[in-house]
């Protein structure tokens, strides 16, 4: 009973901290002179699209992050040949992937507004779009091997391998190629997202934004991960 109340509680203050992101996120209005507590600032080269950095540049966060753990669970799968690090580095790529399409959604749509179309190549999509594939291709390659320490194997040397992708795709390559988004090459206006001119009442909304974004991968990583293993357990039966 305890341990359903600590669940609960921890579920609750969750989705508080989500919603108060939302709510922040979308309603504060963008002033150029902020007199208010919630007010945010006027970016030049952003205006009004700025307020998609509290949830786009979040869940591209925790792919990094979803990504970068499930290389971990790989290599300690390698290392000990435990079943359920392989489980633990599956149920985290998944997450990988789920965030790395809100990531493309949501700067979609931010390109939408910003550039008049949701698509335009831009060196940030195409590196986000490489990486879909190659995460992708990681299923497409657990779906096809049948003997469960085969695949196990080959997933945890494939997701070593397509980590190291990561860093160039989402920090270096949109950074060092010039192109339409905010901290490309060639951008004289917002620069990356650590160059914004927020004020401390924006900084504070970003900041917990990534935050709450990181506590909802683990919880729900958490949960995956007993499913999965539950699942696992009954097959074995």
């Amino acid at each position: 009973m305890q341990k359903l109340w600590q669940s609960n509680f921890k579920f609750y203050i969750l989705f508080l901290m989500i919603s108060f992101v939302l709510i922040a996120g979308i309603a504060f209005p963008i002033m150029e002179r902020p007199t208010a507590w919630f007010h945010y600032p006027f970016i030049q080269g952003l205006g009004e699209n700025a307020k998609i950095i509290f949830f786009h540049v979040p869940t591209a966060w925790i792919t990094v992050i979803a990504f970068f753990m499930s290389m971990y669970f790989s290599i300690r799968y390698l290392r000990s040949n435990d079943i359920f690090y392989d489980l633990k580095a599956h149920v985290s790529a998944q997450l990988g992937m789920i965030f790395c399409v809100l990531a493309t959604v949501t700067g979609s749509v931010w390109a939408k507004f910003a550039w008049g179309e949701f698509w335009h190549w831009d060196p940030r999509e195409t590196s986000i779009f490489a990486l879909l594939l190659i995460y992708g291709a990681l299923f497409a390659l657990r779906s096809a091997i049948e003997s469960e320490e085969k695949r196990a194997k080959l997933s945890a040397v494939y997701n070593i391998l397509s980590f190291l992708t990561v860093p160039f795709f989402i920090f270096i390559m949109p950074r060092i190629m010039p192109g339409l988004h905010p901290g490309s090459a060639d951008d004289d206006n917002a620069g990356p997202v650590v160059d914004f001119k927020m004020n401390a009442n924006m900084q504070a909304v970003f900041y917990f934004s990534l935050f709450s974004f990181t506590l909802l991968y683990v919880w729900i990583w958490r949960l995956g991960y007993k499913v999965s293993r539950l699942k696992y357990l009954l097959d074995k039966e």
